[in-house]
């Protein structure tokens, strides 16, 4: 039996298998986060009556990153970004190389040049990141892209969790088989994470056990989504930006391609469990709505090419 040239002639390598075996049991749990099995809010949410007026209305901007034309909701709480504009065509969203920004650096910071600019240039009550082609929403399981928008948080679905909790999350990812250390390991450099752990040491030193914890665990919050207080959004992207851009000075990255290059892209979202872990907030995790549909042979191919050449490195 061999995969990709690889022959699996040792305990440790069948081993593998059998834990590969229970990864794949579970995907229906993996599928669910990014498409959602059938279900409604919890019915506690439903009973809640809002604090503001028929007329009144929370001040949330949901930002939705985009680097291209696509379909957009039309609750007015949702805002249309467009990341990495800076050199590029207008998509008619806005775009996120005004003011202070870092616009030209998405190559390498992905969504998070869209953070960045409505951190120093956004002024809104509450904040959140959903994505063009994922959402906040209710659990529904079907490929019909229609039914799917249909169920798409709107403005009072947010209204209603934010004020019972302090931050809307998506629900966690599930690795299994790994834990979040090894899973960066096998996916990306080892060096950068490394880095980042030491980095933490020496300028946020309290971080460091919540770090640990995060790494040793076989679960994360990905896809770097949420919605808090822009207050809050404030303080972690202090907190962010400084361990990021200290990461950028040290980090050279001759020979990554354009997909590793993404490197703090990736970074943050172990970043982002990381401070949460040391916040004391009322959590609520809320399934993603995926508009588009899943290759999973590929997403299943692509683990096990990785799980098996072992940690990468340059």
């Amino acid at each position: 039996m061999s995969f990709e040239g690889k022959k699996f002639e040792n305990r440790a390598e069948i081993g593998d298998l059998f834990f590969l075996a229970t990864y794949l049991a579970h995907l229906n749990t993996q599928y669910s986060i990014l498409n959602p099995q059938p279900s409604t809010l919890n019915p506690q949410f439903s009973n809640l009556k809002s604090e503001y007026g028929e007329n009144e209305f929370m001040d949330i901007k949901i930002l939705v990153a985009a680097h291209k034309k696509y379909w957009m909701p039309t609750d007015d709480v949702y805002m249309p970004l467009h990341v990495g504009a800076e050199g590029k065509e207008p998509l008619g969203y806005t775009p996120d190389n005004t003011g202070d920004n870092i616009s030209a650096k998405n190559p390498n910071y992905c969504e998070l040049t869209g953070l960045y600019w409505a951190w120093k240039n956004l002024d809104c009550q509450y904040i959140g990141l959903c994505h063009y082609r994922r959402y906040f929403g209710r659990r529904v399981h079907t490929k019909d892209i229609e039914k799917k928008k249909g169920a798409i948080f709107h403005r009072e679905d947010y209204e209603k969790l934010l004020q019972k909790y302090d931050v809307i999350l998506p629900v966690k990812r599930n690795y299994y088989i790994e834990t979040v250390r090894s899973q960066y390991e096998h996916a990306h450099y080892k060096k950068d994470l490394d880095e980042v752990e030491k980095i933490i040491a020496e300028k946020y030193p309290g971080y460091s056990d919540a770090f640990t914890r995060v790494m040793n665990r076989r679960k994360l919050h990905i896809l770097n989504m949420f919605v808090m207080k822009k207050s809050l959004f404030d303080e972690y992207c202090t907190w962010l930006f400084d361990i990021l851009f200290e990461l950028e000075k040290r980090t050279d990255m001759t020979g990554y391609d354009t997909y590793e290059s993404r490197l703090f892209g990736f970074m943050s979202e172990r970043l982002f469990n990381v401070w949460l872990e040391r916040q004391n907030l009322k959590k609520c995790e809320v399934p993603v709505v995926f508009l588009e549909n899943i290759d999973w042979p590929k997403k299943i191919a692509e683990f096990l090419k990785r799980k098996m050449a072992g940690r990468r490195e340059i």
